[in-house]
């Protein structure tokens, strides 16, 4: 009689517990439930104007740049300018020193005293001989021998004064005077340095930096594409409808004067399929230098443009995402094209979303397809100009 007891409690313990448990359960569905719809910040898509950049590597290059050589073979004897001094058209900048082109002078110049002698004396013969053959003291051949006599000597007095050209020519190259106004370069010679017109170095180089040169290349797709953008069938007349360009110098900040794209290259180039282009910045104040590196921006105008924040998106494998609320609050991630607007902080949307449209403008990262969003305040996307 026992055994029985034991099991009648024994089984009596257990449909308590069973009943506790299935309680339990009940009680965890009931207050589970559906979850409430999240609050977030959501925009709503309208059509804004924007502006977008495009950035393209450059170089400068002065108006103009020249290499400053000597043309003659000499030491130089003084050095009248320093590196990067600013000089007028005309000042002296270099003597070289070759005696050989001072005595070239002296010796054109005495023999153009012996010559000028010279013809004195034939002319004298001349006019001695005149009256004697029209006195028929002497023959008219005597009179022509004189006057070819003078003629030689003129020849050689010519001659000589032609020498002293030269040799006052070549001592001019002994002093080097700027060419134009600009900038002296680099000065890799030294005072007593041996230089001559085949070194390999110039002198320096000066450099004509009141005006730039910013040169830049576009690929064949983009210049495609400014053609279209800008309505035009040639690119000629769609650089003419360009804005002005910008600078953006080495360090980042934005040159203050603004540049226009001045000429496009004739071809493109088949190993990189690239094309040259050239923009010209004025540079009165001296601030951009021959051979530095820049960044040409040019900006495009966008009307109509759609806008979102650059918060309101995620990327996935290279891809860029939006999460959109439908008319039930239900979010669905959408895929979008961008173009991304200069500030950094927005993006202009090229396919994907409509006007109209709502997105969760920020914390996109914790939202998943289906869930529910209750707008925690719905404003219009605008343009970042």
């Amino acid at each position: 009689m026992i055994q029985p007891i034991k099991y009648a409690a024994y089984t009596g313990m257990t449909a308590i517990l069973l009943s506790m448990l299935v309680g339990c359960g009940q009680s965890n569905l009931h207050t589970e439930g559906p979850s409430a719809p999240q609050e977030f910040p959501v925009i709503t898509i309208a059509p804004k104007d924007a502006e977008l950049y495009f950035d393209y590597p450059a170089t400068v290059r002065g108006q103009q740049n020249v290499d400053i050589r000597p043309k003659i073979d000499g030491y130089i004897s003084d050095i009248l300018v320093d590196e990067g001094a600013k000089v007028k058209k005309g000042q002296l900048l270099f003597r070289i020193s070759n005696p050989v082109y001072e005595q070239e002078v002296v010796t054109a110049q005495a023999s153009i005293k012996r010559a000028e002698a010279a013809v004195n004396t034939a002319q004298m013969k001349v006019l001695k001989t005149e009256p004697l053959v029209k006195k028929e003291i002497i023959s008219e051949f005597d009179l022509q021998t004189a006057h070819l006599e003078l003629d030689a000597r003129q020849a050689e007095l010519a001659q000589a004064r032609a020498a002293l050209r030269n040799a006052s020519t070549n001592l001019g190259y002994t002093t080097i005077y700027s060419p134009a106004a600009g900038v002296i370069g680099i000065l890799p010679y030294k005072k007593g340095s041996l230089v001559g017109s085949t070194a390999e170095q110039p002198l320096t180089v000066l450099s004509d930096i009141s005006n730039v040169h910013v040169y830049f290349s576009f690929s064949e797709k983009q210049l495609l594409d400014l053609i279209d953008n800008t309505g035009h069938s040639g690119s000629e007349d769609a650089l003419k409808q360009l804005p002005p360009v910008q600078l953006v110098l080495a360090n980042g900040s934005i040159y203050p004067e603004q540049g226009s794209i001045e000429t496009t290259g004739g071809q493109i180039n088949s190993a990189t399929g690239a094309i040259s282009m050239r923009a010209l910045f004025s540079n009165k104040s001296g601030i951009i230098r021959s051979g530095s590196s820049a960044t040409i921006r040019i900006s495009q105008p966008v009307k109509n443009a759609l806008i979102v924040p650059a918060k309101a998106t995620y990327e996935v494998q290279g891809k860029k995402f939006v999460v959109k609320i439908d008319s039930t609050g239900t979010a669905q991630s959408v895929e979008i094209k961008v173009n991304a607007l200069p500030a950094g902080d927005a993006f202009i949307v090229k396919s994907g979303l409509q006007r109209g449209d709502r997105i969760v403008s920020q914390d996109v990262g914790t939202i998943k397809d289906g869930d529910k969003i209750k707008p925690k305040s719905t404003v219009t996307a605008t343009a970042a100009r």
